[in-house]
């Protein structure tokens, strides 16, 4: 659609490395809003968000080169796989490793309080994300013959993520922008709800792996990575698994006690 966002004779700013920084900076700052708002330590907060933005870093690209192995080493720290986002699941991984280890180190804030106020800055941020995708042609769409199909006409679009030009295609990435935003607004709602800790995070989770498993059936991009014999992509599988985790945490997790009440002596 629209690769480039500004372009000067210095320097030229690309509409998906916009957004995507405007994606982590949404989630810290909503991450920081929320948790002063619930009374965590803001320090210990905006050290886990530095953590957890690292660890997505890295496992986004770690999960892309997996998909993808490279030919050499050079591809390894080529030009194009430095710029790329990577993977979002292999993000999502390596956000929870880097988070595992935050928590092993800092005791100053509760595990599942603090996840449970990452889990709306996640999606915020991922709706934001994948509208930069949209902009690039990256992630695309199968071909599509529906009324709201797009056509990517831009050569650098197709440069970038190898988009196919003068196609329909579903905007595939609107769709999952659509659900992430959706997804946001409803844990905001349902958690005032829940009496749980935890129960927030994991409902983004299987929320989202539910989400994303049916959206795979939209992509048209064939360097999804596919198990079992094609049957399955990279995320579907990963989707499947988190989901069954969930699962298993939801119902072998104690629950939270109901509070006591006093009751007043029965005359006999």
């Amino acid at each position: 659609m629209y690769p480039r966002l500004l372009t000067t004779p210095l320097f030229t700013i690309h509409t998906f490395g916009a957004l995507l920084a405007l994606a982590y900076a949404a989630a810290y700052w909503w991450l920081m809003r929320d948790g002063r708002r619930h009374g965590l330590n803001a320090d210990a907060l905006g050290e886990l968000a530095f953590w957890a933005i690292t660890g997505a870093i890295v496992g986004a690209k770690a999960l892309l080169l997996l998909r993808e192995p490279p030919a050499s080493l050079a591809d390894v720290f080529s030009r194009s796989t430095l710029t790329s986002a990577g993977d979002f699941y292999g993000g999502f991984l390596g956000a929870l490793a880097a988070c595992a280890v935050f928590f092993r180190r800092d005791r100053r804030l509760d595990f599942w309080r603090a996840s449970d106020l990452c889990a709306p800055a996640i999606a915020l941020g991922q709706a934001i994300g994948r509208i930069g995708c949209f902009m690039a042609g990256d992630d695309y769409g199968r071909a599509a013959n529906v009324a709201w199909a797009v056509t990517f006409t831009d050569p650098e679009a197709a440069a970038i993520g190898g988009v196919p030009l003068g196609v329909p295609l579903h905007p595939v990435q609107l769709y999952e922008s659509i659900v992430c935003f959706a997804l946001f607004l409803l844990l905001l709602r349902l958690r005032r709800r829940w009496r749980r800790p935890g129960d927030t995070i994991l409902a983004y989770t299987i929320g989202y792996a539910m989400a994303r498993f049916m959206l795979e059936f939209f992509r048209g991009d064939m360097d999804r990575g596919f198990v079992f014999d094609g049957w399955l992509s990279t995320s579907q599988f990963i989707a499947l698994a988190l989901m069954a985790v969930v699962i298993m945490i939801w119902a072998f997790r104690p629950g939270v006690a109901a509070p006591r009440t006093e009751q007043k002596p029965r005359l006999t």
